[in-house]
């Protein structure tokens, strides 16, 4: 059976995203809007929907004061006045999901996927002073350097309830292969795994829109991490899964609507490269690894990159995947060395 040519060339149809509190159109009643993040990555992107009475909004940013006014004048701008309704979140991760419990104050209803809602509560009711035990020991399994570990394990670190709202109990669970209507649309809910369990996307039913999140990015690639929380995960395979699951039901001209940059086209081509990008990230992890290596020492064949302090800990745990996926997949060795690290090697 022959299959259709895969495109040259990722297309931005959109040239420039819209300013703070602002909108562009993306299609007739559904609005991009953008909202800042205090770091590398530097903004995530919201879509409202127009449901007539009200907005439904997917993902919501992060919980700070600066977002929340930003929202503010959206929902008296942009937006018309017209209420949140429902909101309706991709995935966990803080920047998806930190005022999503702010809307539900406000009236709204929450739609997520199960495992989503779980992780996003329990991480909301789950507040340190100081990393846990098993955190500190994970860090030094994966090698981080002793100083650095001293100096985090007496520092608070980041709680998830630092920049997401309170969830109240209760919200409504959405599925794989469910659908639902939004913005006078229908969509087909398909999920993800990898960079967030259970992600939802959205594909127009009759249409070319989706609404991919973090699970379809152009130009950079989703973080895929390991955690203390369950360290021998191997998120990399459920990813590859996952873009191949995808393949079938992607069409070049799909406008994709992705939780960062730009609105694209071109989502065959963007799922082969997601798929070849961890495949030589693999292949050049294997030749480092002739030598006996720790995951902090890593970061140079995975990112190809200098990587400082502020993206070390998203480079840690990303490491520690690419290894995991090696030790299950019976291509690697590892060992404990005398510090409590584990060295990783190539089986010879």
């Amino acid at each position: 059976m022959d299959h259709p040519a895969i495109p040259a060339a990722i297309r931005y149809p959109f040239a420039d995203p819209p300013a703070p509190g602002k909108a562009i159109e993306i299609a007739e009643g559904i609005l991009w809007l953008r909202l800042p993040l205090p770091m590398a990555l530097d903004h995530v992107n919201i879509f409202a929907l127009d449901d007539g009475d009200g907005w439904t909004l997917v993902d919501t940013g992060l919980m700070t004061a600066r977002t929340r006014a930003i929202m503010e004048d959206a929902l008296a701008g942009p937006l018309a006045g017209k209420p949140v309704r429902r909101v309706v979140v991709t995935h966990y991760h803080p920047d998806h999901i930190g005022l999503a419990g702010w809307f539900q104050s406000r009236g709204a209803e929450l739609l997520t996927t199960r495992t989503t809602w779980l992780f996003a509560r329990m991480l909301t009711l789950d507040i340190q002073a100081r990393p846990v035990a098993e955190v500190l020991n994970f860090w030094r399994e994966a090698g981080m350097d002793p100083a650095l570990l001293d100096r985090r394990a007496s520092e608070r670190p980041f709680n998830f309830a630092d920049a997401v709202a309170p969830l109240p109990l209760g919200y409504t669970r959405l599925r794989e292969g469910q659908t639902l209507r939004m913005g006078g649309r229908d969509w087909l809910i398909r999920t993800g795994n990898g960079h967030a369990p259970e992600h939802a996307t959205f594909w127009q039913i009759d249409g070319d829109l989706v609404i991919g999140g973090d699970q379809l990015l152009p130009s950079i690639s989703a973080n895929l991490g390991v955690y203390a929380t369950e360290p021998m995960a191997d998120p990399v395979r459920e990813w590859i899964e996952s873009c191949k699951a995808f393949q079938p039901h992607a069409r070049d001209g799909h406008l994709v609507l992705p939780g960062h940059k730009l609105p694209f086209s071109g989502l065959p081509l963007r799922l082969a490269q997601m798929i070849d990008n961890h495949k030589g990230a693999l292949a050049r992890l294997c030749d480092h690894l002739q030598t006996p290596r720790t995951a902090a020492d890593c970061f140079a064949p995975l990112f190809k990159r200098p990587i400082g302090e502020g993206e070390y800990g998203l480079a840690l745990v990303e490491a520690v995947a690419h290894l995991n996926h090696l030790l299950l997949a019976g291509l690697v060795l590892r060992e404990m060395r005398e510090d409590g690290a584990w060295l990783w090697r190539m089986k010879t």
